[in-house]
């Protein structure tokens, strides 16, 4: 049986008076893209910062890849790449020395000028001393640190930060390709677009603790947040659709008719019914947002004042 690949028991991290972690158990199958998200505050970097042996915890344990994060540390760290939220880099090295060092310390037997080219930082920028980076330039160097060697395991903690969209969609791709050769991948993000675009299951941090932990369309399921179908009419009805089983907030406004349909089956009810007192000449239909997803799951309160989720990816200079 393949160990999971990542593993925590009632993990728990306190900071004198506050739980910044609350009693998480947590597993990550071996090979499954999992995304990690929760509002500032919320204990995610605590987490990783326990799993990568960073901090220690207050009670329980944590394993990677069959390995115990504290007490097989120097091994686990050659099986695992890591984009740590705020990487810093040397500001004399130039980028590609940042991977020739990070090729000799694992042994490995990457080429560093094909790394580079994949994570799109040209052969010139490589060059230059990393203290003249941009962000997004700082990030691509972290990320090709983090794929020295193939890792078995990628932690990933807010790591398109600085990236532009092209940068965004490039990181996918990447972890889509290591995925595919057999690498997990645990992806932590504060934007919900790209988690949703990749992860098989979410993990859903708020207050320290884990309260969800599923894929993403069984998430929608749980909440019964439903489809919101709006249809176009050439005539508004004098009545609401009402009485349809599993049709919800049905309402009339500006020549739409409108209804959340929790079942799927009540979608084509819900438009067949409409259809009866008028005529529908456009149908559009919406799934619950990930936005919605997390505010269901979340109180929306941080303890250091922070933003909850973005809805969109961002787009920095």
């Amino acid at each position: 049986m393949t160990e999971p690949a990542i593993e925590t028991n009632g993990l728990t991290k306190r900071f004198d008076d506050v739980i910044a972690v609350d009693d998480v158990d947590l597993t990550v199958e071996s090979g499954e893209i999992f995304g990690f998200l929760g509002p500032n505050g919320a204990g995610k970097s605590t987490t990783i910062n326990m799993l990568l042996d960073f901090v220690s915890p207050t009670a329980g344990r944590a394993s990677m890849l069959g390995l115990d994060v504290k007490k097989e540390r120097k091994e686990l760290h050659r099986q695992i790449g890591v984009v740590p939220e705020n990487y810093g880099l040397y500001d004399r090295l130039s980028g590609r020395r940042h991977i020739e060092l990070a090729v000799e310390l694992k042994d490995a037997s990457d080429d560093p000028d094909a790394l580079l080219d994949r994570v799109g930082l040209s052969p010139e920028d490589a060059r230059r001393p990393a203290g003249e980076y941009s962000t997004g330039m700082s990030q691509r160097v972290a990320l090709g640190v983090a794929l020295v060697g193939s890792p078995d395991l990628l932690i990933l903690d807010e790591p398109t930060s600085g990236l532009d969209p092209n940068g965004a969609r490039e990181l996918r791709n990447i972890i889509q390709a290591e995925n595919e050769r057999g690498a997990t991948v645990f992806y932590s993000s504060h934007i919900l677009k790209q988690v949703e675009a990749i992860a098989d299951r979410i993990g859903i941090m708020d207050g320290g603790q884990l309260v969800a932990l599923d894929p993403i369309e069984e998430l929608r399921a749980n909440l019964d947040t439903g489809t919101r179908v709006t249809l176009t009419v050439t005539d508004e009805p004098e009545q609401q659709p009402n009485g349809l089983p599993h049709v919800r907030d049905v309402e009339i406004v500006d020549g739409t008719v409108r209804g959340m349909c929790v079942e799927p089956e009540a979608k084509l009810a819900f438009i067949d019914r409409v259809r009866e007192t008028t005529t529908v000449t456009d149908i559009h239909i919406e799934e619950s947002s990930m936005e919605e997803m997390f505010a269901s799951y979340t109180t929306g309160d941080t303890d250091d004042g922070g933003s909850d989720l973005a809805v969109c990816e961002e787009v920095q200079a």
